[in-house]
């Protein structure tokens, strides 16, 4: 399967030119939001080498990367692995405790991190002088070409390491999925390429693909909608559900023939949200599961199968006890051997789902431990949370289990309390409805735009 392999290491660093640069030099592959041809990308990488080895970086060592989403943090991503290193990718919204505590148990060679940067709030890339400093002479303390750290929205970070034969291997089977982005075509690339649905689905995918990575000025709906009519070629937009509303949030100003769909990773989308996008703008609202382990497990770029999943190319899914499980010869875990996690070949997503015998179509379910007993009966939270996302009014909802079934929710304008039990006592029977109802201005979200579900950090949100 193309998933981690036992014991492997850094491989040759020729696995960037072969995979990732080649191509006609004056081929444009990014535009952040000046455009970047293969020659001038390849000449930034080679500078930054000289930089990173002067600093102490050295083949079989790690690099620390603490850079916002930036041609900085590209070329110093393919520098790292050019010179046969590991890149540690720490989210640049990181807390410098979050960031200390990452680095002294990953011992990096060097850190990477800002010495200026400009442009403006809501960037999507913005632009940046890095400075290198030294860190510690340890090797690398994993052979992983890259090592990410988990969005936590359930709990803490755990650290994860893949290969570059993963990183390959996801690569090509990208290229075997019907219905992303070809050779001569753009994406417009709004999540952070510090995860996986923006590392390898955007940033990989496109260098390998010939496809032109698109960063929008800003991070706003009329911004976004600029980016897809700035040139003529096909555009796919790839996000997460929180992208959707910046574009439900602006009205286009004529036809956008350009767009021929919008994927999302991450959540699941209310069906009411699918119907407004695909109604707006008159193309497919595609879908895409994966996990930071593995990436890419399966898609629906089509629109055609949701909620249920195609499984993506080389990936085998099974179900056991109700719980999602992806084969994954090793463990992609650093430090980390909870056989809970990862056992005997196999990965636990975590996540409750069904696998159809017949078409082998994979629906998630939402979360293992959503459900719940009440009195007796069995509740699933992910019902209850679908049914208030769906109701007027409501932006966003987390419902979990904290004595009693509690209710967080974002409201889309007026809403209170009072109104909102009276919309979910029509729609649910009395032991399904959530004890407590916390109204707040904005739930939080990972870095990757995920809504939290962990108890501490919804508490600690209250007003």
């Amino acid at each position: 399967m193309d998933c981690p392999t036992k014991n492997a290491a850094v491989l040759d660093p020729s696995w960037v030119d072969e995979v990732l640069l080649a191509g006609p030099a004056a081929d444009i592959c990014l535009r952040l939001p000046e455009p970047v041809d293969r020659s001038t990308l390849r000449h930034l990488i080679g500078a930054a080498q000289t930089r990173l080895t002067a600093a102490g970086l050295r083949a079989g060592g790690a690099a620390a990367l603490r850079l916002p989403p930036s041609l900085a943090y590209v070329v110093n991503l393919l520098a790292t692995w050019r010179l046969g290193a590991q890149a540690v990718l720490l989210d640049h919204r990181l807390t410098d405790h979050e960031v200390d505590r990452a680095l002294a148990r990953l011992t990096p060679q060097v850190v990477v991190a800002p010495v200026r940067s400009g442009g403006g709030a809501l960037r999507v890339f913005v632009e940046v002088t890095e400075g290198v400093v030294p860190f510690s002479a340890h090797p690398a303390v994993s052979g992983h070409a890259v090592i990410q750290l988990s969005s936590g929205s359930t709990g803490p970070s755990k650290v994860i390491g893949r290969t570059a034969a993963d990183l390959i291997a996801e690569v090509r089977r990208y290229t075997r999925i019907d219905g992303v982005a070809l050779p001569g075509e753009r994406i417009i690339l709004l999540p952070s390429m510090v995860h996986v649905l923006g590392l390898v689905g955007g940033l990989l995918y496109g260098l390998h693909a010939g496809v032109e990575l698109v960063g929008p000025e800003r991070l706003v709906g009329d911004a976004v909608l600029a980016s897809i009519r700035a040139q003529n070629t096909p555009a796919t937009v790839l996000g997460v559900p929180f992208h959707i509303g910046l574009l439900a949030s602006c009205r286009a100003d004529g036809p956008l023939p350009q767009l021929i769909r919008m994927t999302t990773g991450g959540e699941l989308v209310p069906a009411a949200t699918v119907q407004a996008f695909t109604d707006r703008f008159g193309v497919p609202l595609g879908n895409m599961y994966g996990m930071t382990e593995v990436g890419v497990i399966g898609t629906d770029l089509y629109g055609r199968n949701r909620p249920a999943v195609v499984p993506a190319p080389g990936i085998e899914v099974r179900v056991v006890g109700g719980e999602l499980q992806v084969s994954c010869p090793a463990s992609p875990y650093v430090g980390l051997t909870d056989p809970g996690r990862w056992a005997d070949g196999w990965l636990h997503t975590r996540d409750a789902g069904i696998v159809d015998a017949a078409t082998g179509l994979v629906t998630i379910k939402g979360r293992l431990d959503s459900q719940v007993s009440v009195g007796g009966l069995k509740v699933d939270l992910t019902e209850v949370e679908a049914t208030l996302t769906a109701l007027p009014g409501v932006a966003a909802a987390v419902v979990v289990q904290d004595d009693g079934i509690t209710a967080y929710v974002q409201p889309d304008g007026p809403l209170s309390e009072a109104a909102l039990e009276e919309l979910l006592a029509e729609r649910l029977a009395g032991y399904k409805r959530p004890r407590t109802l916390h109204l707040l201005d904005r739930l939080p979200r990972t870095t990757t735009g995920k809504l939290v579900r962990a108890v501490p950090v919804l508490r600690a949100a209250l007003p």
